[in-house]
């Protein structure tokens, strides 16, 4: 499976979501499969959902009563420059520049560079523990100089 997309949903799904949400939450927590019995169908047999499979489809609740879209992407895709620089937020010379300076490991095909989902979500994990160490330096420092007390 590649990347799937899937649109913003609306108020009434959202709230749907949300609903839904709270009721999953203690099976999560359980970390135990779930049982689902799916009223429409003709064979009554119960759908079994693995502990994993739970928690993933809570996290997509949780997003979809927020309001937001959702793109499922497996950590073993294989990205293009121009989608890891999407994903980052970055323009892609900068990526070029991340990954010729070996701070996201990629590999060459012709010559065109591919990055796995999960070298480029280890080196924005990475970066944004970097980015919440030295704005908790930069708090300590001016609590340190009393700027705050202005």
């Amino acid at each position: 499976m590649l990347a799937q997309l899937h649109p913003p949903p609306n108020v009434q799904d959202s709230q749907i979501a949300r609903e839904a949400t709270a009721r999953i939450v203690p099976f999560v927590r359980a970390h135990k499969p779930l049982q689902v019995r799916i009223v429409e169908a003709e064979d009554q047999e119960p759908l079994i959902l693995p502990a994993g499979a739970v928690a993933l489809l809570k996290d997509i609740l949780e997003a979809m009563a927020d309001g937001h879209s959702i793109t499922m992407i497996p950590h073993h895709t294989e990205l293009t420059t121009m989608e890891a620089a999407d994903i980052l937020n970055v323009s892609r010379p900068y990526l070029i520049k991340l990954l010729e300076s070996g701070k996201i490991r990629f590999r060459k095909v012709g010559t065109h560079r591919r990055i796995t989902m999960e070298d480029l979500m280890a080196y924005k994990e990475k970066s944004a523990r970097q980015s919440r160490a030295a704005m908790d330096e930069l708090v300590a420092l001016s609590e340190e100089l009393g700027l705050y007390d202005l």
